[in-house]
């Protein structure tokens, strides 16, 4: 749209043009191509995560690499919420909206989005996460965390958010 605008076109030739992008978009928005373009894009940034987790766990870097592919789990977890409809945000008791976190997240989930298996392994990648984000690093090593990652990643392909 942006070179029809900057382009030598008369203006009734230029609308027309517009239009017809206008109408394509409208289209592909009802036909949900857009949603599967932003699962597309996660997908990659999951995938930019995954990667730079196996780099660190090669580098010796098994801590950071624990914590970024957890965080890259959790925060497909919310993404998957969303698009299964599950609130990832609580009312507390004073009345301010929280996040739920993901273990929450990953409760509910588990009753209709994926395996009883998936959601008991996903509980023990958040725990493994969390020991690495916690400073309890005897409670996990190397293996551990290149199998959390290959798991993760083999998870988000085959459930895109």
């Amino acid at each position: 749209m942006r070179a029809i605008l900057d382009g030598a076109y008369a203006d009734g030739y230029r609308v027309e043009l517009i239009v017809g992008i206008v109408r394509a978009l409208k289209i592909d928005l009802e036909d949900g191509y857009l949603y599967s373009f932003s699962e597309l894009v996660r997908g990659e940034m999951f995938e930019n995560l995954i990667e730079m987790s196996e780099h660190l766990v090669e580098e010796g870097y098994k801590d950071a690499a624990a914590v970024i592919a957890g965080a890259s789990l959790e925060s497909h977890l919310r993404q998957l919420s969303n698009k299964c409809g599950v609130s990832v945000d609580y009312t507390a008791k004073d009345g301010s909206t929280k996040k739920k976190k993901a273990e929450s997240l990953n409760q509910e989930l588990g009753k209709n989005a994926y395996s009883l298996f998936d959601q008991k392994q996903i509980t023990a990648w958040l725990d493994l996460r969390n020991n690495a984000a916690h400073g309890n690093y005897a409670e996990y090593d190397k293996d551990q965390v290149v199998k959390m990652i290959d798991w993760v990643a083999d998870f988000i392909s085959k459930n895109p958010a």
